[in-house]
């Protein structure tokens, strides 16, 4: 039976196990989504920008551990998805995006609303095509799908030119995947893993780090169980954060940039740092040459190119991050020293030195994550980028089945609101808690919109400073105080520049309350630490709507510790007094 492009495409996305497409649609579109009309098998999400489309798609994909699905007209619509793409390409997020095309016959001739999508996004995701031809079509999806989900997860571009959307062709959509030029990575070689495991066990300031690839692999379990075996600590960054329990004793905190002293302390001191799906960026090794220096390193990472790429290491393994922790578990030999002497110290370091938030009684950031912990056993909580992002690493506790979604190696401001209502689109019985700064908030509020026409109950918390915060710590930090377009209240008839916040201030704008109410939903302002519960409570009776918090804090608060850029490790910040305060 023949059948039409944009039909073969609803079959494909049925036979792809799709319950949620985010879409927008557009004159290079519009005949797909005439083919959508009426489908009942999958739920169509209409957002109100593109890259708020795709930032929701990487939210549901993180939170349900599913491909992420989006579709988007050519030109503008397609160009909107980039951020987006190069967030989830960073990430290793699973996504297909199918981006409408000018007919073949006009590719290349400056059509209307016409761009060559795939050049632009070839070196930001794992994989893109345009379809040439129909006949093409249902394996080009089937390998899209493919691709994006397995090996190193990551996202996939598909272009699809208007004139192979009408085209009839067959109606078989392929169950059998054989690519020659793509044979992703599996299982274990166990000589080297045998050889980690030894190392390990033989280590007498043995440390696990763990990174986002645990998370993505879904390898708690698996960590777990190589920890029942072995006493090692265990320290993360900002991604692998949530893959051990945060009250598990043998838990030190993040490590790097903004991490806790215990677990940088014991990056700098042990002998042996068996890593698992970490990069090793430079937000987590401050100075290469200093980072773990009197310690050999296993690396286990399921992308052969991430390995002795910033780090040199002792012991490459080359697998997915479940699977190798899998078999860690089960050919890990006894500890051959006592290792309880270097996990006590470490233990001690973590109590002695917390991260700490002192407001004097004024409201902090740490009393709205300290509310969200003693609020939720299990919570999705997703962040936008900066300040906001780093207090909310440092102090948000992860148990049970509680998952951390955020931007890490891209950090892509506006992106913790979209996210949210993905990460509620796909997991609806779990509460979703977004945290937002002030300025991240802006750059895609109007989803807003999004989740009151979905019906989407979530809480959105903004940390008003008045301030593009990471970037004012910065320069109040490293560049003598001046605020150069951090302010986000000043006005231009604030005339000097300034370095200092003061009483004759222009008001903010927007009023994030009103803003709320022009949505049709809840807004609310805190500015005293003992109303923060009341606040979550009035949130949580709004079961068919978003509503919004707005938190005043500080408008000088600072992300401490602190290791400034290209400093090691034990180089740690800890206070910081800015002159005249």
């Amino acid at each position: 039976m023949k059948i039409k492009g944009t039909q073969l495409f609803v079959k494909a996305l049925k036979e792809e196990g799709v319950d949620t497409l985010f879409a927008y649609p557009g004159g290079m579109a519009i005949d797909i989504f005439d083919a959508l009309y009426g489908e009942t098998a999958f739920n169509v999400v209409l957002p109100r920008h593109e890259q708020g489309l795709v930032h929701a798609a990487d939210g549901y994909a993180r939170a349900t551990g599913k491909t992420g699905v989006c579709l988007v007209t050519s030109g503008p619509g397609a160009t909107n998805l980039v951020t987006g793409i190069a967030t989830a390409n960073f990430d290793s997020v699973p996504l297909v995006c199918f981006t409408g095309q000018v007919p073949t016959h006009l590719i290349g001739n400056d059509a209307f609303q016409e761009v060559d999508i795939v050049g632009i996004c070839r070196s930001i995701c794992k994989y893109a095509v345009t379809v040439r031809r129909r006949e093409d079509l249902g394996r080009i999806i089937r390998e899209a799908f493919y691709i994006a989900r397995t090996g190193k997860p990551g996202p996939v571009v598909v272009d699809f030119p208007k004139d192979i959307q009408n085209a009839l062709g067959s109606d078989e959509y392929p169950q059998e995947i054989s690519m020659r030029s793509y044979k992703p990575s599996t299982g274990v070689h166990m000589g080297q893993l045998k050889k980690a495991a030894e190392m390990l066990a033989s280590a007498r300031r043995p440390l696990l780090l763990i990174g986002g690839g645990v998370n993505i692999s879904r390898g708690r379990d698996a960590l777990l169980s190589v920890l029942k075996k072995a006493k090692v600590p265990v320290v993360t960054t900002v991604m692998g954060k949530g893959a051990i329990p945060t009250d598990d004793p043998l838990y030190l905190g993040n490590m790097g940039m903004h991490g806790c002293a215990a677990a940088n302390t014991a990056v700098s001191e042990c002998d042996l740092l068996f890593s698992v799906g970490t990069r090793f960026n430079d937000r987590i090794t401050g100075k290469i040459e200093e980072f773990a220096k009197g310690a050999k390193i296993v690396h286990i990472d399921i992308d052969a190119a991430s390995i002795s790429r910033n780090i040199v290491v002792d012991v490459p393994i080359v697998a997915d991050a479940r699977e190798a922790l899998e078999k860690l578990a089960e050919i890990l030999p006894p500890q051959k020293h006592d290792t309880s002497e270097w996990v006590e110290r470490l233990t001690a370091i973590k109590k002695e030195k917390p991260i700490v938030q002192d407001g004097g009684g004024a409201l902090t950031p740490k009393d709205v994550i300290d509310e969200i912990n003693r609020r939720y056993t299990d919570v999705i909580v997703t962040t936008d980028v900066g300040q906001n992002q780093m207090w909310t690493t440092q102090f948000l506790e992860l148990k049970g089945e509680s998952r951390l979604i955020t931007s890490g190696g891209l950090g892509t401001m506006g992106f913790g609101l979209p996210a949210a209502i993905g990460a509620k689109l796909g997991c609806p019985d779990m509460p979703v808690v977004c945290v937002s700064g002030d300025g991240g908030i802006q750059m895609n509020i109007q989803e807003l919109a999004t989740a009151v026409c979905q019906e989407i109950p979530l809480t959105v918390c903004i940390l008003n400073n008045s301030y593009l915060g990471n970037v004012r710590q910065w320069q109040e930090m490293f560049y003598g105080g001046r605020y150069s377009c951090t302010c986000l209240r000043k006005r231009k008839s604030c005339g000097e520049w300034c370095s200092s916040p003061n009483a004759e201030c222009p008001p903010y704008i927007p009023d994030f309350v009103r803003l709320a109410q022009s949505y049709g939903i809840e807004g609310i302002r805190v500015e005293r630490r003992e109303d923060v519960a009341a606040a979550f409570e009035r949130a949580e009776q709004n079961k068919t709507a978003p509503t919004v918090i707005e938190f005043i804090i500080d408008r000088e608060s600072n992300v401490l510790p602190m290791v400034p850029g290209g400093n090691a490790l034990s180089e740690m910040v800890t206070e910081f007094k800015k002159e005249g305060k």
